[in-house]
């Protein structure tokens, strides 16, 4: 009696959620789970607000080798004057300087750049570069969730494949419980293997809840990373033995061909690589600015009066300008090649960084390699493992039928049966966490 009640209790605690966490049941597989957790996560839409704000700062630099169009108008009132003339023989007033006291302009300015020394198509080769690198963070960001969703998925498979084998090993240890006790209340068995038989059963009862706990606490996680509530209960749906995509291809590759792969693939290379080019080319724009520029200026300016025309009269008058202005900066006590000289050093610093991830990506991708062989082997052993202690649990428990084992030889066989289904488990789950792994490590995850 004390037994069915610790099993109820036990089933009160790990058994279906309460109705108000149990609103919906979301099955999810594992390429669902990676699609909306790139949809969701807010690391990427930051990562894409960055990439729209470079892409438009490309397109703000192309504009600074194309002609610009100013207009302007004014108006000014002053104070009466008296007008000022000459007098002429026939005794007329030819006034020279008439009061005209409402004054007003317009100009319109078109502004050509001729020659910048390179420096607009410097700038240009700066931002496009950066727009690379902001592209190959947000790629990277990516994979990051990607892999963070899958260690969250396959955390949940592993926590909630442990909850049902510990719930099968209850229910062997219930069954056997009640077989030990019927025999101790026949004389057969001393009290003592009842007591150690309930002893085993608590214990497990202790790892359920535990494993029931840590399933909710994955569950949460993986809903944090895909965007859902934690009123919805998540179904797995994608078996832990199925590989992932591309993997099995990629391991039989040699460690070498797989570095090179990713040194072309990682984002985090190519956003080293493209911010290399970006300093390399601020570095040359910082140079061009000791270089003269030259620039075209075209404009029409209707004014009334017009002060071009002289006398001035109370009517609009056109003029035009139309000329070439040369600018160079003769001296700038050497400030633009200390920018440059900075640039360039920064560029030297950065490719010194692609050296060194150069070096750790060989190191991830073998060591990549070698998790991935090892849970392999691993798994092969742990399925040998569940096979031999099954069998191992039947011919012990049929022993002990016939009176020619112990409880304590019953208890040892089932301990082992459920430490090696749990080992196999966990094995599987690691096993798909390494694919994972070795596709990240060469940018293909």
């Amino acid at each position: 009696m004390r037994a069915a009640l610790t099993t109820l209790t036990i089933l009160m605690f790990c058994g279906a959620p309460s109705p108000a966490s149990a609103q919906t049941t979301l099955p999810l597989s594992f390429d669902e789970a990676i699609a909306r957790g790139v949809a969701h996560d807010p690391r990427l839409s930051e990562a894409r607000a960055k990439d729209a704000a470079a892409a438009s700062a490309v397109s703000s630099t192309s504009t600074l080798d194309r002609p610009t169009v100013t207009a302007s108008a004014g108006y000014l009132r002053t104070n009466h004057v008296p007008p000022y003339g000459v007098q002429q023989p026939n005794g007329s007033l030819n006034i020279i300087f008439p009061d005209i006291p409402n004054k007003y302009r317009t100009r319109a300015e078109l502004d050509v750049p001729i020659y910048t020394a390179g420096r607009v198509d410097a700038l240009v080769a700066s931002a496009r570069a950066d727009q690379q690198a902001s592209t190959a963070d947000l790629s990277a960001s990516e994979q990051d969730v990607r892999m963070d969703v899958t260690r969250a998925y396959w955390g949940l498979v592993t926590a909630r494949e442990n909850v049902r084998v510990l719930k099968q090993a209850l229910d062997r240890e219930d069954a056997y419980v009640g077989d030990v006790k019927s025999r101790v209340d026949a004389g057969v068995l001393p009290p003592n293997d009842l007591l150690s038989a309930q002893a085993q059963r608590a214990r497990e009862s202790v790892q359920l809840i535990q494993a029931t706990n840590q399933a909710a606490v994955a569950q949460i996680a993986l809903g944090l990373l895909i965007g859902v509530g934690p009123d919805a209960a998540i179904e797995p749906t994608t078996p832990v033995d199925r590989p992932i995509a591309g993997a099995a291809e990629l391991a039989a590759e040699p460690a070498t061909a797989l570095a090179a792969s990713g040194r072309e693939q990682r984002g985090e290379r190519l956003g080293l690589a493209a911010r290399q080019a970006g300093l390399m080319a601020s570095a040359g724009a910082a140079l061009a600015g000791t270089k003269p520029v030259v620039g075209g200026i075209a404009a029409l300016q209707p004014a009334r009066p017009n002060e071009r025309f002289v006398p001035p009269t109370d009517e609009w008058n056109l003029s035009w300008d139309l000329g070439v202005n040369v600018t160079w900066q003769l001296w700038d006590s050497g400030r633009a090649r200390a920018d440059a000289a900075a640039a360039t050093a920064q560029a030297e610093a950065v490719g010194h960084g692609i050296e060194q991830f150069d070096a750790r990506l060989a190191l991830e991708v073998r060591q990549a390699l070698l998790d991935l062989q090892a849970s392999r082997a691993a798994i092969a052993a742990s399925d040998e493992a569940v096979a031999a202690a099954t069998e191992a649990h039947r011919v012990v428990a049929e022993r002990f039928n016939a009176g020619v084992a112990t409880s304590t030889d019953v208890l040892d066989a089932q301990l082992a049966l459920v430490q090696a289904e749990l080992e196999r488990t966990r094995l599987s789950a690691d096993l798909r966490i390494n694919e994972a792994r070795l596709l990240r490590s060469i940018g293909k995850l």
